[in-house]
């Protein structure tokens, strides 16, 4: 079974994906273009936002192991100031991508870091980080192509990656599901596969064998299974395209239930 990207993979998707943004950015008629995915957002917003949040997790990685993070990074984040002219702010937000990416170099993928995620199944390291912050990139990438009208499908690799993280980082909970147990299967259709269980003792994501042509699916496993690629996937659990853009089997209604549940970490 394929294996989770390696630490400089992340890296460089990271350096990769910040690129397209800014190239989306630097082509787009103004800044104050609307960014249909993030309402009320503009691209100058979206720009203020991911190069803050390079710079925030930045600080959060060089400061290695802690319970919260580093105080002077909140409050930086909270007054961050940029500047509004379009080149200038693009190379602030590229230097801000730099130095994310000298922070994760710097302390390597084991480094332990404060992350928001400790009860999740995704590591509290700079590796967990740098693995979350490609789907951050990637994510407001297409969000900017959007603003632009001339949106694109995420890179197949870093989108199975992204499915994956996501229902590790995001879905992973000890909290008990409220509702009846069930589970959610999430099928790549570049051949990855992934069930969600949710029931008293949370919600937590393993791999499983995709359905072929010859197997089929066991429609009695899960409470509802989702198909589509794994960009299509990525970019639904990340509410950016609704389940009627994909092809679901079983109880679409479960997949409501799951979007609005807030678990209450133990």
């Amino acid at each position: 079974m394929e294996k989770s990207l390696e630490f400089p993979d992340l890296l460089r998707l990271i350096d990769e994906r910040s690129t397209a943004f800014r190239a989306v950015v630097a082509a787009a008629p103004g800044l104050d273009a609307q960014v249909p995915t993030c309402p009320g957002w503009t691209l100058f917003d979206l720009v203020k936002h991911l190069g803050g949040g390079d710079r925030f997790w930045a600080a959060i990685v060089g400061a290695g192991p802690a319970d919260a993070p580093p105080a002077e990074a909140v409050a930086a984040r909270a007054a961050l100031e940029v500047p509004q002219e379009r080149e200038v702010l693009l190379a602030w937000l590229n230097a801000s991508t730099q130095l994310l990416l000298g922070a994760l170099r710097a302390a390597g993928p084991e480094s332990g870091c404060w992350t928001w995620w400790p009860a999740s199944q995704s590591p509290q390291t700079a590796g967990g980080t740098a693995r979350h912050r490609v789907q951050e990139t990637a994510v407001h990438t297409y969000d900017a192509q959007r603003a632009g009208g001339a949106p694109q499908p995420l890179p197949v690799g870093l989108a199975l990656d992204g499915v994956e993280e996501f229902l590790f980082t995001v879905c992973a909970t000890p909290s008990a599901w409220p509702h009846k147990p069930t589970a959610f299967d999430f099928h790549a259709a570049e051949g990855l596969s992934w069930r969600l269980t949710v029931d008293g003792d949370g919600a937590r994501t393993t791999r499983i064998p995709a359905p072929t042509a010859a197997t089929g699916e066991d429609a009695d496993a899960a409470g509802a299974s989702v198909h589509g690629t794994a960009s299509e996937l990525v970019l639904y659990l990340y509410d950016r395209i609704q389940a009627n853009s994909l092809h679901v089997d079983g109880d679409a209604g479960l997949l409501d239930l799951l979007r609005a549940w807030e678990p209450e970490e133990k």
